[in-house]
């Protein structure tokens, strides 16, 4: 991929065809947080970090916000169907509760770790405040 410059090349198309930045970012979140449904976390980094950095950081992005805002939408993958690990290991904790009792249990936290990201792109400095105090 990098002697034939296929991420370089995706990541100037990705940056060429969203006008608006936070477009961009809204579909990067979409794509993470479907690709979490599927995939572990691990893959996803994998796969996807070498191309979505320089689109990144091509939109003017920090990436150490971007980590965050990655990681949040991985675990939200860990938490929904139609894999959610996470649901699993709770329901191997408590074997008698139904997968649909942990499922519903657990929407609200996926509701407000959407709603997390979305303060996280209103508000970057949450994110970077304490990785740029510690940098000083």
């Amino acid at each position: 991929l990098s002697n034939l410059y296929v991420t370089q090349t995706l990541a100037n198309e990705m940056v060429a065809m969203a006008s608006n930045k936070w477009l961009l970012m809204l579909y990067i979140n979409i794509f993470l947080l479907i690709a979490g449904c599927f995939l572990p976390p691990v893959a996803i980094i994998l796969m996807t970090a070498p191309i979505l950095y320089p689109i990144i950081t091509a939109a003017g992005f920090d990436p150490i916000w971007f980590g965050v805002i990655m990681t949040i939408n991985m675990e939200i993958g860990l938490i929904t169907p139609p894999v959610g690990l996470n649901l699993f290991v709770i329901q191997g904790i408590a074997p008698d509760i139904s997968i649909g009792k942990i499922l519903k249990g657990s929407l609200p936290f996926v509701l407000l770790m959407v709603l997390q990201i979305i303060i996280l792109c209103i508000f970057p400095e949450i994110a970077t405040w304490l990785p740029q105090a510690v940098m000083k």
